[in-house]
Parts: C-alpha cells; structure tokens; sequence
C-alpha cells in the first residue's frame, strides 16, 4: 500500500514545522488516521513517498514505514511509479495521507478488491457530498448503477482518496512527475473505471479551516 503526500502548502504555518501527514487530527496524526483504517482491513505494508521533511516522517514511525524518496517533486502518478519497486502487491492501494473516515465506521478497502476484477481496472473510493467534510467542489465525478465512474450520468460523488490500481498500468507513463488522473481519465474511457461509495463521514484535511472542521466533528 502507498501512502501518497504532498507538500501541504496550504496548510501553513502548520506544516513550516511539520510535514503534512504529521499534522495531529484531534491528537493523531493524519497519517496514522489513514494507516488505521488500511490496518483495520489487514493491510500490513506501507510505503509513503516523500519529498518534503522526509526525514521527520521516517523518524515519527522508527524504521517500522518505508519512504520513497522524491528528490524533485513527482505528482501523483510519478510518485507511484518511482514507489513501485517497494510494492509487492497486485493490485495495490494508493491511500492520500490528507483525508479519512473515523476508525470502525466503515470497511469499504474489502468491497473495493471485490469489485477489481481484471488488469486494466481501476477503483476509486467514492464519497457522497452530503457525508463530505473539507471539500470545496459539488463532486467530481458520477456513478452509474453498475457502479462505473462516468463524468455526468448517475449519482454526484468526490473522489476520496483511495484508489485500487496495478502496476501494469504504468508501463506506458512519462518518466518524471505526471498525475494520477491521466490513467484515471484513461480508464473512465475505456469504460474500466469503478467506484466505491463509503458509507461513513468522510474529512478531507487541506487547510486550517478544514481541520478545525474535522476536529469539531470527530469531537461530537
């Protein structure tokens, strides 16, 4: 499982001291939010790319998490495939370290290997704007019901940070930074796009507002 990071900009002055999965979450970090949730379903192995304080990251978790360095920053999808060697799974999880759903709400990790069926799939965890917490867009997406992301036809849902994807499908990117959503948009038109709904609230963490946000709800 990746666990991906970025530079987390606008959460400053928070991350000029710290780096973005490190941010505390109501007294937890927001990677160990995310980690939790994937350990909760089994998940036993975790890579995190890193460019920015990844010292900080590998010392928080003492050797016990693996760091994919990134010398320049990569993207989304540059920074899977230079991980893609400490990955032994296939498919694998890409999980951003910036959003999550409280711990024992929900198990959707399990229904999206179900619904992964054949190289060339991609699953997308997909989130109901009304359960969204920290989410600035109506939606990104839609979900027909057969459970295929489409652009317009089916239910509105945000992308929620969690994909299932394998590495065949990196064969053909650009070496260097590209983002995720290219393979993404190649799949939704191969008609190989998936998506699975959370049946949870979902808090997406991008700013200082968002977290007071989060910390208000998780503290009802």
């Amino acid at each position: 499982m990746l666990l991906a990071a970025g530079l987390g900009t606008r959460l400053r002055p928070l991350t000029d001291e710290l780096p973005k999965p490190l941010i505390p979450v109501a007294g937890l970090p927001l990677i160990e939010r995310v980690m939790a949730n994937a350990q909760a379903e089994g998940a036993k192995r975790f890579v995190a790319n890193a460019h920015y304080r990844a010292d900080q990251l590998l010392a928080h978790f003492g050797g016990l998490l693996k760091v994919s360095r990134e010398e320049v920053l990569l993207g989304t999808g540059g920074g899977v495939k230079r991980a893609l060697p400490m990955l032994h799974s296939d498919p694998f999880l890409v999980m951003n370290t910036d959003a999550f759903w409280p711990l024992g709400s929900d198990a959707p990790l399990a229904r999206m290997r179900s619904r992964y069926r054949q190289e060339g799939d991609i699953v997308l965890l997909c989130v109901q704007p009304a359960r969204a917490t920290g989410f600035a867009r109506s939606h990104d997406f839609c979900l027909d019901p057969l459970g295929r992301v489409t652009r317009d036809y089916g239910a509105p849902v945000i992308y929620g940070g969690v994909a299932l994807l394998g590495p065949g499908l990196f064969a053909d990117t650009p070496d260097g930074a590209f983002s995720l959503t290219a393979l993404f948009d190649a799949a939704l038109e191969r008609e190989t796009l998936y998506g699975v709904v959370l049946d949870a609230p979902w808090y997406h963490v991008g700013d200082p507002a968002a977290l007071a946000e989060a910390e208000r709800h998780l503290a009802v």
